[in-house]
């Protein structure tokens, strides 16, 4: 008998020591894990271990001479708050006793109903736990046993455990539970005192069920305090948008998230204290204004020093802030002619442009392309005749003032037209020219050549027979055709005038023949 208990002994000693082993590496493994069970509010476990005796035959709790008799088990809890669980548990083993001089084993099943009340929030890894219940245990019939009933109760059942989180939804349980029964004769001896049974527990426990999340941000409601996250924006354990550098503003909305700053400055810092990030900030290190982007402005331009060729004296920014005291658009500082005349275009240099270096300014020369002395106003003189070109009506031709720069007509030319104004006829009461006049008017066209200056006015007169307005309009007609058969030749309508007066010019008495005869006339004027 005593070798076999020596040798019982030893082998329950090597039992602990796995069970012993088994503990730490689950437990090392759990001070890893990551989670808040109570998001899952179910759990359901699957457990494993054995039973010791208590009773009329010994006291076997946690006694190493004892056998130690298996169960298997099934649980399922339910989340109530923080540090309390609802667990039904469901078990079916053997017990027993082995004694010196007795002895008994059965079969046995128990459920059991407790409150467990964990010792820590939810929130950490390794949550202990004490449970108290009552419940039912369901004994096999076995011929040693005296009391032949089936059932006794669990009145109370109570105990203490561990739980540790190995993940989100995987849970390491070890639990002891002291069932109290109501009976005292399933050992065969009924004295003083009922028999109580000893339970040791290692399992697993799979959290299950859905949390409430409704910003949708991993965090679940009852823990986010950002309830209303937008979409897609990285949070913190909390639930509330991460904010890397502290200060107060969200990465998500910070413009300098590695750098912490002010809500005013979207999460930027602003060094110089003028009001402009200094992620914005072209000069940092200087205090200056928000619209100038942090730059500062000593003479108040608009324009930023840096910028500024005139730090210390007004302008405009479209000479980089010098002033321009003429207003040519030359700034003072590059300006070699300061006071040019308001409205006058100037070189780079800022002086008058004189485009044909004759000494004239473009705005006074009336010929700014073409060099020419102050007496014509800057314009040429190609024939030196005291015409300038620009007012020459034959430029490349010496003439007199008198005639616009053009040479005086010859005496036999002058002459030459007025014989043929004289002999230009018409049909009777028509504008048609005789065939007569046609050899006239070739010879004035030759003339008119000649004198390419010189303009002729085509004057047309009738006598007083007749309505007044037809003899205007037919004076008309009569000039015009004269016009139109000069222009076949090769004269420039523009040196062609024709005008007709009717009767209204009469040079001689309308009473006689001979007197009309006179007022039936061409008259020819040349000019320049």
């Amino acid at each position: 008998m005593k070798s076999n208990k020596s040798q019982l002994e030893i082998f329950n000693l090597k039992r602990v020591g796995k069970r012993f082993i088994l503990f730490s590496a689950c437990f090392a493994t759990a001070i890893f894990a990551t989670a808040q069970t109570e998001d899952k509010k179910w759990s359901i476990g699957l457990h494993g271990g054995a039973s010791q005796y208590q009773g009329d035959l010994g006291k076997g709790f946690y006694k190493g001479n004892q056998a130690l008799y298996g169960f298997g088990g099934i649980s399922l809890s339910r989340y109530i708050t923080k540090h309390l669980d609802a667990n039904l548990l469901f078990t079916k083993g053997e017990l027993g006793h082995k004694g010196d001089t007795s002895s008994f084993q059965t079969g046995f099943s128990t459920v059991t109903l407790n409150v467990r009340f964990n010792l820590l929030d939810p929130k950490f890894i390794v949550r202990p736990y004490l449970f108290v219940g009552a419940g039912a245990l369901l004994f096999a019939v076995n011929p040693t046993v005296t009391d032949k009933s089936k059932i006794d109760y669990a009145a109370p059942d109570f105990g203490v455990g561990l739980n540790i989180r190995l993940n989100p939804s995987l849970l390491l349980n070890m639990q002891e539970m002291v069932i109290y029964s109501t009976n005292d004769g399933k050992d065969g001896v009924s004295k003083a005192g009922n028999d109580a049974y000893l339970m040791h527990m290692l399992g697993l426990s799979f959290n299950f069920g859905k949390k409430k999340d409704a910003d949708v941000d991993g965090v679940s409601d009852h823990n986010d305090k950002c309830a209303n996250t937008p979409t897609a924006v990285a949070v913190d354990k909390t639930g509330c948008p991460v904010d890397k550098d502290k200060d107060g503003v969200p990465d998500y909305m910070d413009a300098c998230a590695d750098v912490a700053g002010t809500i005013a400055l979207s999460g930027c810092p602003d060094k110089d204290g003028d009001g402009v990030g200094d992620k914005e900030d072209e000069c940092p290190e200087q205090k200056g204004s928000v619209t100038l982007k942090g730059c500062p402005d000593k003479d108040g331009d608009g324009v930023a020093d840096k910028d500024d060729r005139c730090a210390d004296a007004a302008g405009p920014s479209a000479l980089k802030g010098c002033p321009d005291k003429d207003g040519d658009g030359v700034a003072d500082l590059d300006d070699k002619c300061a006071d040019t005349k308001a409205g006058y275009k100037v070189d780079e240099k800022g002086c008058t442009k004189d485009n044909d270096k004759d000494g004239i300014v473009n705005e006074e020369d009336a010929c700014p392309d073409k060099s020419g002395p102050m007496v014509f106003k800057g314009c040429p003189d190609t024939d030196a005749d005291g015409v300038a070109d620009n007012d020459d009506r034959c430029p490349t031709i010496k003439g007199t003032i008198n005639n616009k720069g053009c040479p005086e007509m010859a005496k036999a030319d002058i002459k030459k037209i007025t014989e043929i104004a004289s002999k230009i006829f018409f049909e009777f009461d028509s504008d048609k020219l005789k065939v007569a006049s046609l050899i006239q008017l070739d010879a004035l066209a030759d003339i008119l050549k000649k004198y390419e200056g010189a303009n002729l006015l085509v004057g047309g007169h009738t006598d007083s027979d007749g309505e007044d307005m037809y003899n205007m309009t037919l004076s008309q007609k009569r000039t015009e055709s004269v016009k139109s058969y000069l222009m076949g030749k090769g004269i420039m309508e523009s040196r062609l005038t024709a005008t007709g007066y009717g009767e209204t010019q009469p040079i001689a008495d309308n009473k006689t023949t001979l007197g009309k005869a006179k007022n039936r006339r061409v008259e020819l004027k040349t000019s320049y």
